[in-house]
């Protein structure tokens, strides 16, 4: 045989193995290979595949197409529903270079109604992986676009208390040009949810090329969450450019949805343009409010390290002071709520705590604290607060690390002045280890009394050094435990006369300067020190000295109970012809804090004048006249005083 006819016997037989399979294919279809997909599908996966229409394929490289008609798949026996893929027909192309390969890639998958149910059980079996067990990652299909012509998609989670319920639909325009609209309700973790919204024909689930258009709305608890803008990859989300608003009622409640903890904060809303790249999620010139406070700024998380890492740089030009209390652990309205219900010290009935209290005391929840890394600069240009609160503006820098957070630093604007201060609180320690060191530069006096009219006019600067210790796991009980020193002076300066005098009890005096006019009287010094000892602070040397009178304090404040027990006496330097000369008492709650003279010092003197007064009655007078010592005191003598007198005072078991 010449090679000529060898090779024409060669082409004949090849062309022959060709025309056969086409040929029985072109006589019987494709409907033969039913049998043998859906034998080899419950082999590999021990679950029923059931091909109910007509098999055909569309030959092409390397994607080749396979269309078939009702086609079941069912779920493995520890599901709550039969089956997981139910569609009136579908329409798939496979990935050949990777079939060849051993991993089942479908560029495209096309569903008409169909009924998806995904679940994830026990023990981290996942109901789409398809090895025997649902536990090897490697096994499954990887769904790269995604078209569904009107169905159901449901997916359940038991142990994370997830169930969700969606509706899918198309319009009214061919297949192909088609946008999908959903509906879905449900409970995400435990919390109801709701989303409606509208996308792109075809799901890029996996389409690292195409961005999908989406526009929609979902609400998980409190918290509402609208966009609108594309996202690539909707499994991976690869990149996203999308415009955000997202309301609730706390920041602390996105921590379902982003796995992040934010502070507990009033009611919000934020509106902004979030981008997606890589590992970085950016929310870039976001505004909004929270509580009555604007804010507005950028935020931006890096994912891929240890734990989350988040970074913000938020402005508020007007900030409310009420909207800061949740941030450190205060109930809206709690002052006021304690000042209603707190009786006055007179009153027989004790307080109870729970009335009477208004330190924060809401727990902070430290067990969140290691899932985020933050770095938070937060800038109020103006402070609204209440009349009686000189605060003017703030300026912080917050840092979470390793579930420790610290204020370094914590600024406010305070009358005129700066309150600079570092705050640390290591939430590894349970309950949390808190240190506060605090220092008050020029604050002026005349600013700090802002509704003391007799403050106004005064002249002085206080300055003072905060440094406390304490465990706790909210700022009461911080305080309650707390150890340091805290100290306060005014070295210099002019006060109200009338304001000292009022205080002296000089009752001639203040008559005179009611009717002749107030007026300024030199300040020498002012000391507040004291000693703080498991949440009690002891007067070391409490004074206020004037070229008219010296007043020296002793006494405690009970960070823990929240009770004021300090004793007030008044040195007049000057003669005046009518005084009451007796001790103030300052005590009461911090909700119902009230001052008074001492009742029986002040019957006594009366009494006496009233006697004399029967004798003759320019003697009654005798008993109010306060003579004085008739010259300046020196102020460091008087701190030394001071002092002795609160250590004879503490030895002795009290005031």
């Amino acid at each position: 045989m010449t090679p000529r006819s060898s090779l024409k016997w060669i082409a004949g037989i090849a062309l022959a193995l060709i025309a056969l399979p086409v040929l029985f294919v072109a006589i019987f279809g494709w409907n033969w290979l039913r049998g043998s997909i859906e034998r080899m599908a419950l082999e590999k996966t021990g679950r029923e595949l059931a091909i109910g229409g007509d098999l055909a394929v569309e030959f092409g490289w390397p994607h080749p197409r396979i269309h078939a008609g009702a086609v079941t798949f069912a779920n493995p026996a520890w599901a709550t529903e039969k089956q997981m893929v139910a569609a009136d027909a579908f329409e798939v192309s496979i990935n050949l270079p990777q079939l060849m390969r051993r991993n089942i890639v479908l560029p495209e998958v096309r569903l008409r109604r169909p009924v998806i149910f995904l679940e994830q059980g026990s023990e981290g079996r996942k109901n789409w992986l398809l090895d025997l067990k649902q536990q090897d990652e490697g096994a499954r299909i990887q769904i790269d676009r995604l078209m569904l012509d009107e169905g159901t998609l449901g997916y359940d989670d038991a142990a994370q208390k997830t169930r969700i319920r969606s509706a899918l639909s198309t319009s009214n325009a061919q297949p192909i040009e088609a946008g999908l609209s959903f509906s879905a309700q449900g409970q995400f973790k435990g919390l109801p949810l709701k989303a409606s919204g509208s996308g792109g024909p075809v799901l890029g689930l996996r389409d690292e090329r195409t961005p999908y258009p989406l526009k929609g709305e979902l609400s998980v608890g409190g918290t509402v969450v609208k966009g609108e803008g594309t996202i690539t990859s909707l499994l991976k989300f690869s990149a996203v450019d999308m415009q955000l608003a997202v309301s609730g009622r706390s920041l602390a409640q996105l921590y379902p949805l982003l796995g992040i903890v934010f502070p507990e904060t009033g009611a919000y809303t934020t509106a902004g343009h979030i981008v997606h790249s890589g590992e970085t999620w950016r929310y870039e010139k976001f505004s909004g409010r929270i509580g009555s406070s604007d804010i507005g700024g950028t935020l931006q998380v890096v994912t891929g390290g240890k734990r989350p890492a988040l970074e913000a740089d938020v402005v508020s030009n007007v900030l409310d002071l009420a909207d800061l209390g949740p941030l450190i652990g205060a109930r809206p309205g709690r002052l006021e709520a304690a000042r209603e219900a707190a009786p006055a010290p007179s009153e027989t009935t004790a307080p109870t705590p729970a009335q009477a209290r208004v330190l924060p005391d809401m727990l902070f929840k430290t067990e969140r604290w290691d899932t985020v890394d933050a770095e938070v600069t937060l800038k109020a240009k103006t402070i609204r607060r209440a009349e009686e609160l000189p605060l003017e503006d703030l300026v912080t820098h917050l840092s979470l690390r390793d579930s420790v957070l610290r204020l370094e630093p914590l600024d406010f604007g305070i009358a005129g002045g700066q309150l600079n201060a570092v705050i640390t609180l290591d939430g590894r320690k349970d309950p949390i280890a808190a240190h506060a060191k605090v220092k008050a530069r020029k604050i002026l006096i005349a600013k700090m009394f802002p509704t003391v009219k007799l403050s106004k006019a005064s002249i002085g600067q206080i300055n003072g050094d905060f440094d406390l210790k304490g465990n706790g796991d909210s700022v009461r009980r911080m305080l309650a435990s707390s150890n340091g020193t805290l100290g306060l002076v005014v070295a210099g300066g002019e006060i109200s006369r009338l304001m000292m005098e009022m205080v002296g009890l000089h009752l001639w005096e203040i008559l005179e300067l009611q009717v002749t006019g107030d007026e300024l009287v030199k300040l020498r010094c002012a000391v507040a020190d004291f000693d703080v000892k498991e949440g009690v602070m002891n007067s070391r040397a409490l004074i206020f000295d004037t070229e008219i009178t010296t007043i020296i304090g002793t006494g405690t404040i009970d960070l823990g109970q929240e009770k004021l027990d300090l004793t007030l006496n008044q040195r007049t330097k000057d003669t005046s012809p009518v005084a009451l000369r007796s001790p103030i008492h300052v005590r009461g709650s911090f909700a119902r804090p009230e001052a008074g003279v001492d009742k029986g010092r002040v019957a006594a003197r009366a009494l006496g004048a009233t006697l004399l007064g029967m004798v003759n009655p320019l003697l009654a007078l005798i008993p109010l006249i306060d003579a004085g010592p008739g010259q300046d005191s020196d102020c460091a003598q008087l701190v030394r005083e001071a002092r002795t007198l609160s250590d004879s005072k503490n030895t002795k078991g009290g005031p």
